[in-house]
């Protein structure tokens, strides 16, 4: 399957690099053509405003937007998960796609220098995840499903066809989330 990164700002080789371990091809979306060749999306880590500005300008985040409601899977980690959020509670102005019923804290669990590495538990299997100036799920409606929990807080979720982290699971060696979104949304996707 072809499961697009978008590469505007952030992580981008990280996570092409997961995709073509677990056996597909990563595009590299950076524009609307792009998006609509992909059977999904993963948005990656890195500065949520930068990366929101940019998909605006590419006509992406719009376009993104419609093909969310229709059923496209999309994931969101760490500012790719402030973007798809319904709002963000200590920068409650920067505008987010609202995608995914949780509300964010921005560098909750502390700026770049205070990074950690925490090994927690997914599918009945402990996997190895980074928090890097990581956001805070600080609210949630009930049609969201909390995969991975940290310190009494979701830090993986999934609401329908999006799926949302806090931390970055695309620097460790372990393909475990990635495989997750593939298997379980992009091959499974219903799409309205």
């Amino acid at each position: 399957m072809k499961i697009g990164v978008l590469a505007v700002q952030g992580d981008i080789r990280e996570h092409a690099n997961m995709i073509e371990k677990i056996g597909h091809t990563p595009v590299r979306v950076k524009s609307v053509e792009t998006l609509n060749e992909v059977e999904g999306l993963i948005i990656p880590g890195g500065e949520s405003t930068t990366i929101s500005k940019l998909m605006k300008k590419t006509g992406i985040w719009e376009e993104l937007k419609k093909k969310a409601q229709e059923g496209f899977p999309i994931f969101g980690t760490c500012a790719g998960m402030i973007v798809v959020s319904k709002g963000i509670a200590n920068y409650p102005q920067q505008e987010t796609m609202g995608l995914i019923d949780i509300y964010v804290e921005r560098n909750a669990y502390g700026r770049q220098v205070f990074s950690f590495e925490e090994v927690l538990k997914f599918n009945g299997n402990e996997i190895k995840v980074t928090f890097i100036r990581a956001p805070k799920i600080v609210k949630y409606g009930n049609g969201v499903e909390k995969l991975i929990e940290f310190k009494d807080a979701p830090v993986l979720v999934r609401e329908n066809n999006i799926l949302a982290a806090s931390f970055h699971p695309e620097i460790e060696d372990d393909p475990s989330v990635h495989q997750y979104f593939v298997e379980n949304m992009v091959a499974k996707k219903q799409v309205k």
